[in-house]
């Protein structure tokens, strides 16, 4: 009879691949990641099928905590601009202290071992912010783009915006806010 899961172990085994992916690549063996984790390798995939569903899950674990950090406290009664500030804050908060996890997300997000349907899961989970950026638009707030790429232009200069607070912490506040109105810019009508 086979041993009940633990979600202490799975979690482990995620937590071990976002260290180990973050160090050497998405390409990094899965030996690695169980021994990270203090496991056999059998173990890793007791969890995970396979390593591209391993790669998703993790996916869709980061996204999912990502979107968390974003949206929690997110003020809806507010107006745009104080609700995207609310986002981009949140944003580079959660990438500020989880350096390894950002960088995992980066390579994820960009490669083709991600499904369709976990991109797909994932683009859902921000629906809220993506509901928002269309009706901001409808109202001529924001700009006739897609929602995708207003995410895209966000991310983009949020990632720039944390790689200068990491080279310079003591100009750390200045680039949050230079980076929030560079955005802002490029995203809205005035």
């Amino acid at each position: 009879m086979a041993r009940p899961r633990s979600e202490d172990k799975r979690n482990a085994l995620l937590a071990a691949a976002t260290q180990v992916f973050a160090d050497d690549g998405i390409n990094a063996p899965t030996a690695r990641i169980a021994k990270a984790a203090g496991v056999a390798e059998g173990t890793l995939f007791t969890y995970f099928s396979n390593k591209d569903e391993l790669l998703n899950q993790l996916y869709l674990d980061l996204k999912s905590e990502l979107r968390g950090a974003m949206l929690s406290s997110y003020p809806r009664a507010a107006d745009v601009k104080q609700r995207a500030r609310h986002v981009w804050l949140s944003y580079i908060d959660w990438g500020i202290a989880n350096p390894h996890k950002r960088k995992v997300v980066a390579q994820l997000a960009v490669s083709d071992r991600i499904t369709a349907g976990s991109k797909a899961v994932s683009a859902g989970a921000f629906s809220e912010f993506n509901a928002m950026v269309e009706e901001s638009m409808a109202k001529g707030v924001l700009r006739n783009h897609p929602p995708a790429f207003v995410g895209a232009i966000l991310v983009a200069v949020a990632e720039t915006t944390m790689d200068f607070m990491g080279k310079e912490p003591a100009a750390a506040e200045q680039y949050r806010t230079a980076g929030f109105e560079a955005f802002w810019r490029a995203v809205a009508t005035s």
